[in-house]
């Protein structure tokens, strides 16, 4: 059996993609963390994958720190087969604007990465602002080899126009001016290859390739089959291919409308997990965040945990569904101590090897005391534990009130030490999701009453109890039982200020209703942020999905979690209603198979 060797540097995932290589076949792993380690494994290394999440300098001083530029530098050199990925792919470039201490990458193109711009004027010409980091399944819309493009029917290294990539990452390659696309354009006469994306009106490169050297700004091992044909296409050498006849009729066939950005409509399943009455670790969900089914005899006390499946079947089933996103939220087993977590970290690792889109895991991450050594446990640590089980992202609830509170207490400014922050500063902001559990309040006069910003009700029979014409959405922590005096729109503001990259924003009200999302919450809170926002809470119908992603309100995912639990519509059947009625632009992954 033949090796693949990765690079490790302590940044994010790499669980999800050596499961993806042995998934493929034929590959035994092993790590390279130092320049004593690579020099050991030197002679034998034929495929070396070098991924990278996070923070550029973070990720770029760690490969000076260990002592790796000049091993990697020497294995280019050799012209054996490297294949980068993500920041990987950026530690390529001369530097980035994410770093202002100067920290210089490897220079192998002489570009530098800029932050997309949350301005765009193809956004604000439709009153919106562009979600950035850029999360999500994204085209590569043109390849070229050297300086001519390649056809619909060719690829490169498996990659091709019209499969859809997982992309997370708030800095790119973008060609922002005509003296960086003369660049660009005298690297593809001297023999470099390069597969070009667009979000919204800004180019940028999404993988580069030059002799056997070769990376993506892409996930692979999270961009579902098209991903695992990129991988196995590198790992065979493939460097150019063809594809089917048939696959590009059915893409020309197509009658869809592009999102601004680009990006397709995200469709995400979440499972709340948590151990029944049993002791067994299971997937249930509640209404209004009580998860106690009604007892058959409503004067035994015996109400029971609902139960509703085992996580990982669970999960891998909604993944062959064509679940963009798999959430996995642990409610109350383990939120005291997930430093000894094992059954919810055994979830996430078995769940991993097979389960190619990204996982998410939230439930009691932050800055704990180790129950064995009484030692302090700072947030990052608990965090990378999660990573290195195969979570991708890492969603923070309950502490997130606490440090917003903070926050503003603290005349609007971090302090560097929340778990917000420090995760954030290692693996990057698109590691870190709020995950938000607000309940509307009523106000009589938002002028007296409240300092958070209310929402005026125009709807006259959805007034309050006594008339009241404004209300706004009261956060909560430990699953809803603890009501905090801060407005949600408050608490995202702050986080995406302290570094968070995404909001997961729930609505107790509207949790297992069945009647659609909370709209006005929505609306009200993405009108005011420039991160992505999850819809959640309140879907029943593929209809609920639809209203989200209009225009209107211009969600960035949507999640679902009972109408899939329950059966009544699988996740493709939610793609293709928003396909069919919405004519919207989503990914439909009938088959895991290669």
């Amino acid at each position: 059996m033949k090796t693949v060797y990765i690079i490790d540097v302590k940044s994010g995932n790499l669980q999800s993609l050596s499961n993806a290589v042995k998934y493929i076949g034929g590959y035994e792993i092993e790590y390279i963390t130092n320049a004593e380690e690579f020099s050991r494994y030197d002679s034998s290394i034929e495929k070396l994958i070098f991924p990278g999440v996070g923070n550029y300098a973070h990720f770029v001083k760690q490969l000076h720190d260990r002592n790796l530029v000049d091993p990697i530098r020497e294995y280019i050199a050799s012209g054996r087969a490297l294949m980068g990925i993500c920041v990987g792919l950026q530690s390529l470039f001369k530097d980035s604007e994410e770093c202002s201490s100067g920290v210089q990458g490897l220079g192998y193109l002489g570009l530098s990465l800029f932050k997309f711009n949350k301005n765009d004027p193809l956004f604000a010409e439709n009153n919106m602002i562009k979600s950035v980091p850029h999360i999500g399944w994204n085209n590569v819309d043109e390849i070229k080899k050297g300086p001519m493009s390649l056809s619909k029917n060719q690829a490169l290294y498996g990659i091709n126009t019209f499969n859809k990539y997982y992309f997370v990452h708030s800095y790119a390659a973008i060609l922002k001016d005509s003296e960086i696309e003369s660049k660009v354009e005298q690297y593809s006469k001297q023999g470099w290859d390069f597969g070009f994306a667009d979000y919204g009106s800004e180019r940028f490169l999404a993988a580069v390739s030059y002799g056997n050297f070769f990376a993506t700004q892409f996930h692979p091992e999270k961009s579902g089959v098209a991903g695992l044909q990129v991988l196995k296409s590198f790992l065979d050498g493939q460097k150019y291919g063809e594809v089917s006849d048939v696959e590009v009729q059915n893409n020309n066939e197509l009658d869809i409308k592009k999102t601004l950005g680009g990006l397709t409509r995200r469709i995400i399943a979440c499972l709340d997990v948590r151990t029944n009455d049993d002791g067994d670790l299971v997937v249930t969900k509640g209404d209004q965040y009580n998860v106690r089914a009604p007892s058959d005899n409503d004067n035994s006390g015996e109400n029971k945990v609902r139960n509703l499946g085992k996580p990982v079947e669970l999960a891998t089933r909604y993944y062959r569904q064509g679940a963009d996103e798999v959430t996995f939220l642990n409610i109350t087993s383990f939120r005291n101590s997930p430093l000894k977590d094992l059954p919810m970290l055994q979830v996430l690792s078995k769940a991993a090897e097979t389960i190619f889109v990204p996982l998410t895991v939230g439930g009691g991450i932050k800055d704990m005391e180790d129950p064995v050594s009484k030692q302090k446990v700072p947030a990052v640590k608990v965090a990378d534990l999660y990573f290195r089980s195969g979570a991708d992202k890492v969603s923070i609830g309950s502490d997130a009130v606490n440090i917003a509170e903070k926050y503003y207490a603290n005349g609007e400014k971090g302090d560097g030490t929340s778990s917000i922050e420090t995760i954030s500063a290692t693996f990057g902001v698109q590691a870190v999701v709020i995950s938000v559990d607000p309940k509307r309040k009523y106000i009589q006069d938002p002028n007296v009453d409240t300092k958070m910003k209310c929402i005026k009700i125009e709807d006259p029979t959805k007034y309050g109890p006594n008339g009241e014409q404004y209300c706004y959405y009261q956060v909560t922590s430990q699953g809803g039982r603890k009501v905090h005096d801060l407005g949600a729109l408050e608490l995202c503001i702050a986080c995406e200020n302290l570094g968070a990259g995404e909001i997961l924003l729930n609505s107790i009200d509207h949790d297992g209703s069945n009647k659609g999302y909370n709209l006005e919450l929505l609306r009200q809170v993405k009108n005011s942020v420039s991160i992505p926002v999850i819809a959640s809470s309140g879907a029943g119908i593929p209809a609920h999905f639809q209203e989200v992603f209009e225009l209107e309100c211009g969600m960035d995912a949507a999640l679902g979690a009972g109408l899939f639990h329950r059966n009544e519509y699988t996740v493709n059947d939610v793609k293709k209603y928003l396909q069919t009625s919405g004519k919207m632009d989503v990914r439909l992954e009938e088959s895991v198979d290669l």
